[in-house]
């Protein structure tokens, strides 16, 4: 006779659950006295926290970096938060991908692999060669790759953001 499943004989993986470190309990369990603080100093006091980025009183790496102003420059922030970001694609992709006379959307990449971000802008760059005769809607190009393009008897359709 097997015993039915069900809510009363769910149980946790093997291996999965620890007890927890019982700390200060004694010398013998390995973990009593200082209870695996070390011996002196700020971090075996009580209420010790470390702040968030503290490199042991050197200067940190926040207060180190150049602090330049500004959304346009790449370098202008430490860590290149006002950077816009594109999708390359490249026109050996489009060749690859598309028949002579289709429609290149954003939504057409995605069914194709290409351009898997959603809300991130679409830029088609010039990188390889096109023959076939594309509509191409993105929302940049380059000017090589608007050339190639309007060579091969294709049109460039600028999407606005």
């Amino acid at each position: 006779m097997t015993e039915r499943v069900g809510l009363h004989t769910l149980k946790p993986a093997k291996g999965s659950r620890k007890p927890r470190k019982r700390l200060g309990r004694g010398e013998g369990s390995g973990t009593g006295k200082t209870a695996g603080r070390g011996q002196k100093g700020a971090g075996s006091r009580s209420g010790a926290k470390r702040k968030v980025g503290f490199e042991g009183g050197q200067n940190p790496i926040h207060m180190r970096m150049r602090k330049l102003r500004g959304p346009h420059m790449k370098k202008s922030m430490p860590f290149e938060r006002f950077r816009t970001h594109t999708q390359p694609i490249n026109l050996a992709d489009l060749e690859a991908r598309f028949d002579k006379g289709a429609e290149v959307t954003p939504d057409a990449l995605r069914e194709r692999g290409l351009a898997t971000r959603k809300d991130v802008p679409v830029k088609i760059l010039a990188k390889g060669e096109l023959s076939k005769a594309l509509t191409v809607h993105a929302h940049g190009f380059s000017a090589a790759a608007r050339e190639r393009i309007e060579a091969a008897g294709g049109t460039c359709q600028l999407i606005e953001k």
